[in-house]
């Protein structure tokens, strides 16, 4: 029997709307939703489909992620938020149109609270295809604030919450920090992690040096105007600083896949001084699968104990049925089982063995012996 992603991705083939039969209710008219996304500049692909932590599809990034994979396809790929059943999750893969603060705007915005789901894909659509999708959400992210905080009164302080506790009291004044912790919630919950994409495709060091090297831009280009948790901030630097020395000393893939691991470890550091996720690692059998979503038990050949590591799905699924799975190889061996005096990468599991990487990595661990 097909699995559900299996039915989902050939059914998006077809169309590029996908509504679960259970939910086919909460979407009618769902032919004015695909018109609309048949008229955006780029693909976009709407997956409607029950989310259910321990389920198949756990969350909205994790089902974005899957579907991707299997279509291959530079895309926006627009699904419910598992933080909320009327919200829209926006994901982009290799295009560059603001979609997450599409989905971000349509949520803050109260004039659709009350709108059909229908009306309100079709809006997110509209902003991505407008070009207007990061103006709109700093709007609509500006109103809120000012409906939750209060308008600015001359004196420079925030009237709004002061004037309903003295009106309506205790109960009013937990209202509104009630709302307040809902607004920051709902902000952050915009802050969506990037794409991480496959990189098993990449024949040559040559290709994954040039991808490196421009991901390394990105990065910095990121941190030039970060904001938040300062601590959090210190760490990104770090590891941008640790992988911009791993480029410089890299010869072999496994050392330019460190170079990866290293700049992912930045954007987790700098989206979680924003209020983000928190360190989500890449597949542990190999960086180049990118995400690791599934914490698998693994002991490697001649061990002794049984470890956990994060892993792809595909790698996870081969653990589990007690296959090999696609591993990373310096040369012939396994990248783990390289001698630990010789490799960084062995020694810390790309990070997953020992939180030091970043560390091991500006003391000058990197050279071969």
């Amino acid at each position: 029997m097909a699995s559900d992603l299996t039915k989902i991705v050939a059914s998006l083939r077809r169309s590029p709307v996908y509504v679960a039969p259970s939910l086919t209710a909460a979407v009618p008219e769902p032919q004015r939703l695909v018109a609309a996304v048949k008229a955006a500049p780029v693909p976009v692909f709407t997956v409607i489909v029950p989310l259910a932590a321990g389920g198949e599809f756990p969350d909205a990034e994790h089902l974005a992620d899957a579907v991707h994979r299997r279509l291959r396809r530079d895309c926006v790929i627009l699904t419910l938020d598992e933080g909320s059943p009327n919200d829209i999750s926006a994901q982009e893969y290799g295009v560059d149109r603001d979609a997450i603060q599409a989905a971000g705007a349509v949520n803050l915005d109260p004039a659709l609270d009350s709108a059909s789901l229908t009306d309100r894909l079709i809006r997110c659509v509209q902003l991505i295809t407008s070009g207007q999708a990061h103006a709109e959400y700093e709007k609509q992210s500006k109103a809120l604030d000012e409906r939750i905080r209060g308008p600015r009164r001359q004196d420079g302080r925030s009237g709004g919450h002061t004037a309903a506790y003295a009106v309506g009291g205790g109960s009013v004044a937990v209202a509104a920090v009630a709302a307040l912790a809902v607004w920051r919630w709902r902000r952050t919950r915009v802050v969506r992690r990037r794409p991480r994409p496959v990189l098993t495709d990449a024949r040559s060091a040559a290709s994954l040096r040039e991808h490196a090297q421009a991901e390394l831009v990105r990065l910095g280009e990121a941190l030039d105007d970060a904001q938040g948790d300062a601590g959090r901030l210190r760490e990104a630097l770090d590891a941008y600083s640790a992988a911009g020395k791993a480029l410089d000393a890299a010869r072999t893939v496994p050392d330019l896949a460190g170079v990866l691991v290293l700049i992912d470890m930045g954007h987790d550091a700098s989206e979680a001084a924003r209020g983000g996720r928190g360190p989500t690692p890449l597949c542990f059998f190999n960086p180049l699968h990118g995400d690791g979503p599934v914490a698998v038990r693994w002991r490697a050949v001649g061990g002794r104990e049984r470890i956990t590591v994060r892993a792809c799905a595909a790698c996870a699924k081969a653990v589990r049925a007690r296959e090999t799975p696609d591993v990373l190889r310096d040369g012939a061996t396994p990248y783990y089982e390289v001698d630990p005096a010789r490799s960084v990468w062995a020694t810390t599991g790309y990070g997953q063995f020992r939180g030091d990487l970043v560390q091991r990595v500006l003391r000058g661990d990197l050279r071969r012996r």
